[in-house]
């Protein structure tokens, strides 16, 4: 027997995507621009945030852009901003035990648009159960690392500092992955990982010495990391939804990740 397909194509019907977006949506833009190119089999049909408009960093820009994106594109747009969620329950946002309920929250307000993939583009929230049980199998992540690397059974570089994790521990090259979202967060099925791009030390500075300056150290992680952006999520988060949409990815439900029909632990690999 088959494992099921992500998703399904539906003779010329395009795959439905909900773009998830939490602050300047670079990779949002990525996957529209891909959805508008003759040959996609997929459409962004929504915008959603868990930041409401007009909400400003201290530096007066916006904090979020994904209103602005949706209003350029003509993409309806949908949000529930997670900070007035948790204002008007007097709790902190690290009380995670409130998630649920704001998901459950996310999921109406998803209902009326016919959602087929969910693509996480730059959100912030923890996805918990009320979204994922909605969508099982049908939320996509880009992740800053190669999620395939293992440190004994376990994935060597998850969280959200990665790129500068993988550098002091004297990685050559660093790659970016796209993966299903479950419950645990960067542990799901790896659906495509990006060719990789070479680490560059500061000129005339060894790997402890870069360490030990942080000023050094801040600069060089957001050079690699934009660069990551660049050569990886911007290439392999639209190749994902573009693939999924043709049909090419199945998931057997006990981690095994099938592409074109073939067991691909791995995902799919440049």
């Amino acid at each position: 027997m088959r494992p099921p397909l992500i998703y399904a194509p539906k003779g010329d019907t395009l795959m439905r995507v909900a773009s998830f977006v939490s602050g300047s949506g670079t990779n949002a833009r990525r996957i529209i621009e891909r959805s508008y190119e003759e040959d996609s089999r997929f459409e962004v049909s929504l915008i959603f945030s868990d930041v409401r408009d007009g909400c400003l960093l201290r530096n007066g820009k916006k904090r979020c852009r994904a209103k602005d994106i949706a209003d350029e594109y003509g993409i309806p747009y949908e949000y529930e901003d997670i900070r007035d969620f948790y204002r008007e329950k007097g709790e902190k946002r690290s009380d995670l035990s409130l998630r649920p309920e704001y998901d459950r929250l996310v999921v109406e307000k998803l209902a009326p648009h016919r959602i087929d993939l969910i693509a996480l583009a730059g959100y912030m929230s923890i996805t918990t159960w009320p979204l994922l049980e909605a969508y099982r199998g049908r939320i996509v992540n880009v992740h800053p690392a190669d999620l395939s690397l293992l440190d004994g059974n376990e994935r060597k570089y998850v969280g959200i500092h990665v790129i500068r994790d993988a550098i002091l521990a004297g990685e050559s090259e660093l790659r970016a992955s796209t993966h299903v979202v479950r419950d645990k967060v960067d542990h799901g099925e790896i659906l495509v990982v990006s060719r990789p791009i070479p680490v560059r030390l500061p000129e005339g500075i060894v790997l402890r010495e870069l360490a030990l300056d942080k000023h050094l150290l801040s600069v060089t992680v957001d050079e690699h990391q934009e660069e990551l952006k660049r050569q990886g999520d911007w290439v392999i988060f639209p190749l994902t939804i573009q693939m999924i949409a043709a049909g090419f990815f199945a998931l057997d439900g006990e981690g095994g990740v099938y592409v074109n029909g073939v067991l691909s632990p791995g995902g799919y690999r440049f």
